[in-house]
């Protein structure tokens, strides 16, 4: 039951994900040929081709890299933010994990994102592999029984197992009443504010949005009041 969950041991969090490389044109030869495969499977229009849904390419590990997470966790009152990011992968996830393996390393600790179990945790974790970083024990599921999982979903929540839809953090907020968290930017525009832009600080601010999104969700499950701003306390990185 979640409320038998000490918040205070959740970090929630939020990762923003971008192709890795700038365009079709640019990849690789070899991944040029994968992504051509890849692509066989994801084309619904036929007037779509390898080359022209190659934005999408940032939602598959393989093909692209993380360049923001933003993590959340409650001290006393408090709700404090931190973002890691940078055009470096490597070095966002070694402080990443650094931060895992320092504070959020016991049985009792949980991780916590929207749709995060079919999203957000196996990117990581991939691109940590990718990154030759060892797994902090958190996100490593090798070996481990179901329970022993300590990853909470808010989608996998809603559903109330329920396996047919899809239900937005949007949505959520939507039902709960909170400030949506893509009034600026929204996930599908992640790439070009990336590589276009190049405009690493406003994904970030898009990150914490969603990262503080999730938190009032799960307060709200938890039938409690949401945080006001002044209680939000983000860190200058």
């Amino acid at each position: 039951m979640l409320e038998n969950i000490e918040i205070n041991k959740i970090l929630f969090l939020d990762i923003e994900t971008v192709p890795a490389y700038p365009t079709y044109a640019k990849l690789p030869k070899r991944f040029k040929n994968l992504w051509e495969k890849k692509s066989k499977f994801l084309i619904k229009d036929e007037k779509d081709s390898a080359k022209s849904i190659y934005p999408r390419a940032g939602i598959y590990a393989e093909f692209g890299k993380i360049v923001c997470i933003s993590v959340a966790f409650f001290n006393n009152n408090n709700l404090r933010i931190k973002s890691f990011y940078s055009d470096d992968e490597n070095s966002l996830l070694e402080e990443f994990a650094h931060l895992l393996n320092q504070y959020f390393n016991t049985k009792d600790h949980l991780l916590c994102g929207h749709n995060a179990k079919e999203f957000d945790f196996p990117y990581i974790a991939r691109r940590m592999l990718v990154n030759k970083i060892k797994l902090p024990s958190i996100l490593n599921m090798a070996g481990k029984k179901p329970w022993e999982i300590r990853h909470l979903d808010t989608m996998e929540l809603w559903k109330f197992g329920d396996f047919k839809n899809y239900t937005s953090l949007d949505l959520l907020t939507a039902i709960f009443d909170i400030p949506t968290p893509k009034d600026d930017i929204d996930g599908s525009e992640v790439w070009s504010v990336y590589w276009k832009e190049k405009d690493l600080e406003r994904i970030k601010t898009y990150c914490e949005k969603d990262t503080i999104a999730v938190v009032q969700i799960f307060l709200s499950y938890l039938g409690k009041d949401l945080l006001n701003e002044s209680n939000i306390v983000i860190a200058n990185n």
